[in-house]
């Protein structure tokens, strides 16, 4: 099954959790059946995510999210372990990694949250959730990947940065990158 995603070119995918969002905390959760979902980045510098109409067998569009103001160079689709929200991660060219969060119900409005108070000095590559969804690596331009979590005021904290071994200059840069994010 084919369909046109974004006009420019697809950069990345990624599937949402079959669970539906507060599956753990809601009997009614529970019982709703999942909808396939999945989440497009594009070089329309859009996030779109896309829900499966199964009566028609085909897929459409149920969000544009846009905050970037240069390709999306990835997406991730955190594991939501039946939590009662959904939360996909962008980041760009534009040095940016974007938090987008859905409340509970399928067709909510999504939340935009950047990871950080300053875009990243490189372009951002790729994002990837821990396999619970509560750690996300970020690796960038700079030859860097960096872990955050998000603490309970909901700022999102660097927890380690990993650097080429023997590489004096990206330990140094990796150091400056943690006090400025």
């Amino acid at each position: 099954m084919k369909f046109v995603a974004h006009q420019v070119g697809v950069n990345a995918v990624s599937w949402s959790p079959y669970s539906s969002p507060g599956a753990l905390t809601s009997t009614e959760a529970a019982a709703a059946v999942a909808v396939p979902r999945l989440a497009s980045g594009g070089c329309d510098n859009l996030v779109k995510v896309w829900q499966f109409a199964a009566a028609r067998q085909e897929w459409e569009a149920a969000a544009t999210l846009d905050g970037h103001s240069d390709w999306v160079r990835d997406v991730a689709w955190a594991p939501n372990v039946g939590l009662p929200y959904s939360t996909i991660a962008s980041c760009g060219q534009d040095g940016l990694v974007l938090m987008w969060t859905q409340g509970d119900a399928v067709g909510a409005p999504w939340n935009k949250t950047p990871l950080t108070k300053e875009p990243f000095k490189a372009p951002v590559w790729r994002v990837s959730w821990s396999v619970t969804g509560g750690i996300l690596a970020v690796s960038a331009g700079d030859n860097q990947v960096t872990l955050w979590k998000e603490a309970l005021d909901h700022q999102w904290h660097c927890l380690s940065q990993l650097a080429a071994a023997g590489d004096a200059d990206a330990a140094s840069a990796a150091a400056a990158a943690a006090g400025a994010h």
